[in-house]
């Protein structure tokens, strides 16, 4: 993904709280933990997606979910965890450039879409002093937190080793 997309993912992401958008709140002495930003469903039911989101976040589900238990056990590769990074990074870009959503949901959306940009960052190897693993995890959870609140489908979530 191009950096100016990595960036504006990120931006939108940290400003959302910033704007005043009831439906979220961040605590910023939060570092890595599962819950760092509350979400709200829209009214009581999950919010919209579109075609474009769905494939690209079923693609992320489809390659996390294979690479977790390598991750998880230590054997996963530095090339595989680069891999990994790019893929994600190929599959934000589609979002951004091809998923229409209501404002609102796409509001909600920028929060998950933060979560995974920052954990693609670690799994990509460019936060030095974080596991990589840890960011499969990450990925994992930001996925997760996806399928919680966003109408996919046939979406599972991702089994996370304790």
């Amino acid at each position: 993904m191009k950096t100016f997309t990595r960036h504006l993912i990120i931006a939108l992401s940290l400003a959302m709280p910033l704007a005043g958008s009831p439906a979220l709140a961040a605590d910023a002495h939060e570092h890595g933990h599962a819950e760092t930003t509350a979400l709200t469903l829209d009214h009581g039911r999950k919010w919209a997606t579109d075609d474009p989101l769905r494939l690209a976040m079923g693609n992320l589900r489809g390659v996390v979910s294979e690479a977790l238990p390598a991750a998880h056990a230590g054997t996963f590769t530095d090339a595989q965890y680069d891999g990994l990074g790019a893929r994600t990074d190929r599959e934000l870009a589609y979002i951004v450039e091809n998923c229409k959503l209501p404002p609102e949901a796409d509001a909600a959306l920028h929060v998950i879409l933060g979560e995974v940009v920052a954990s693609a960052e670690v799994v990509g190897g460019k936060q030095a002093g974080q596991s990589r693993a840890g960011g499969v995890v990450g990925l994992a959870q930001a996925l997760n937190r996806y399928g919680e609140y966003f109408d996919h489908p046939g979406w599972e979530d991702i089994g996370i080793p304790h």
